[in-house]
């Protein structure tokens, strides 16, 4: 017979598994998962990325797209959300107001400091500005002009441990003159003036040619500076190193293309995860589909960076295409689903932007109504849409997708067009355009049309209905398959085949625009009903 002692000992036990059981399921879950690289299918180019509260930050450039400076936001790295925009227009507007292809924002760096949030990102033509805000949602401040001039490209600020302020940027030769070289200022405190004329801390010029994108961080009494250099498409990224801020640094590539696909790899930013995991995001350039952003492990050796895998005796790595990571959340749905707008609300979807500074007369959302308004708005004098402000656009959004689009039509005068656009530096649109009393459906292209080509008709054929339903397919290779219907159970496909170009330094895009050639004091419109996207296999 057990003895009450013993008896006692096995019900301790039997309740102590028990309750060990109990909390052990009740914790949270070690969720790794792996994932295959690009973490961002999306033309992100120049991506910046901050911790902050446990929560991450990610800005990258946009150029003469309006909003500007995006604003993604993640818990884990991977599963980003778009959530606004820092800059809701480019400075000066008797500039901006028309497009600027390739210039306006370029590589901005983004910090948290003192309880607020700065961007500092430059505009080739004018200077370096700086946007700020105590909330990543906003507001934010117009943008401050630090430091006028021609050239001065990528600044990033840093704020040592004895408070001083100090911002590293490159040169753009194509407006400077000089490049390949990296300039340091000490800064006021709070990031708004420059306090000398800079001193040269890095000369790229032998080894490391186009060296631009600075990033500036410290760790373990040394200043560190990231930057890419080499070229977009086959650089490499570099890593200098000194005690001194002012130098002199030493210098290591730390990563390269070597045997993969991932050319490159080009500028980005390293981050230190919540459980002191170091991480490090750059952007790949993949042409029509813009330069996507990657996710790279890194960790360190004699107090250098190693990145990605493969790494030699002077540690020189390549990306790589999958890895772990520890996620907080399940995907619930993919990017590309953010991207569609039924237009029932009184704003439009973050990932629209427009090709210029935005003037209301162009056309709104109209909210409970349930669609979107876009005005014929009159063109000024050009040869074709490079050189028009009113295209409403978003990134592709994957490598596989469709767009689908409803129109209902209301143009007014001879002239006056509408359409479903795939922009770059070539386009092509399917779309209703107006001649005499009548309306037309068109399939345009335009070859070269940064160079001023003009568009050339592919197809043509009248169209007697009142609203129209317009389609196109995009696969990997850029090709984009255009379709049009009055029902949604019967496309018609039209040929040939268009192949999707980037444009002046993103990637292609899609969207809407509605323009007209006679100025009237009631102008034709379209009724955007809604926009889809859709991903294929």
């Amino acid at each position: 017979m057990m003895s009450k002692y013993r008896f006692g000992n096995l019900l301790f036990i039997i309740l102590l598994i028990h309750f060990s059981c109990t909390n052990e399921s009740s914790k949270p879950a070690s969720n790794f998962i792996e994932i295959s690289n690009p973490v961002l299918s999306v033309d992100y180019s120049d991506p910046d990325v901050i911790n902050v509260n446990r929560k991450y930050y990610l800005t990258a450039s946009s150029f003469n797209c309006i909003p500007g400076l995006p604003l993604l936001e993640s818990t884990d790295l991977v599963h980003w959300n778009l959530i606004g925009y820092a800059l809701q227009k480019l400075e000066p507007d008797s500039v901006y107001s028309k497009p600027q292809h390739g210039n306006g924002v370029w590589a901005p760096a983004i910090r948290f400091h003192n309880g607020q949030f700065y961007i500092y990102y430059s505009d080739p033509d004018f200077g370096i500005f700086v946007v700020t805000a105590s909330k990543i949602e906003g507001p934010w401040s117009k943008p401050y002009l630090v430091q006028s001039g021609k050239g001065w490209i990528d600044p990033c600020p840093f704020w040592d441990d004895n408070g001083k302020a100090w911002l590293v940027h490159a040169w753009a030769g194509s407006r400077a003159g000089i490049k390949s070289t990296l300039i340091l200022h000490q800064m006021s405190a709070d990031g708004k003036q420059l306090l000398n004329n800079g001193i040269l801390v890095f000369d790229g010029h032998e080894e490391n040619r186009t060296v631009e994108g600075p990033k500036m961080y410290k760790r373990n009494g040394y200043y560190y500076i990231f930057a890419p250099a080499g070229g977009v498409t086959e650089g490499w990224q570099l890593v200098m190193r000194s005690e001194d801020i002012y130098g002199p640094y030493e210098n290591r590539k730390v990563l390269h293309q070597g045997n993969t696909l991932i050319n490159g790899p080009h500028q980005g930013a390293w981050i230190t995860d919540h459980k002191g995991n170091d991480w490090f995001f750059h952007f790949q350039d993949k042409g029509a589909f813009g330069r996507i952003v990657h996710l790279q492990p890194m960790h360190w050796v004699d107090n250098w960076p190693q990145i990605g895998e493969n790494i030699d005796a002077t540690g020189l790595g390549e990306p790589v295409h999958q890895l772990k990571i520890q996620a907080n959340q399940i995907p619930s749905e993919s990017f590309i689903h953010s991207c569609s707008d039924e237009f029932n609300t009184p704003f439009l979807n973050l990932n629209w932007q427009w090709h210029a500074n935005i003037n209301p007369k162009w056309g709104s959302p109209s909210a409970n109504l349930g669609f979107l308004r876009l005005n014929a708005w009159v063109m000024p004098d050009v040869k074709n849409l490079w050189e028009v402000p009113n295209l409403l656009l978003q990134k592709f959004p994957a490598e596989n997708f469709s767009v689908e689009t409803k129109l209902d039509l209301f143009l007014k005068e001879p002239g006056d067009k509408t359409g479903l656009l795939i922009m770059g530096s070539d386009y092509a649109y399917v779309g209703i355009e107006r001649k005499e009393t009548a309306n037309f459906l068109v399939y345009k292209t335009c070859l070269g049309a940064d160079k001023g080509k003009p568009e050339q008709t592919m197809f043509e054929i009248p169209w007697e209905h009142e609203s129209v339903l317009l389609k196109v397919n995009v696969n990997p290779e850029g090709n984009c398959k255009f379709s049009f219907s009055s029902t949604t159970a019967n496309y018609q496909s039209i040929t040939p085949e268009f192949k999707a170009q980037p444009g002046r330094w993103i990637g292609a895009k899609c969207g809407l625009f509605c323009t007209g050639n006679i100025k009237t004091n009631d102008a034709g419109y379209v009724n955007a009903d809604w926009f889809r996207f859709l991903k294929t296999k």
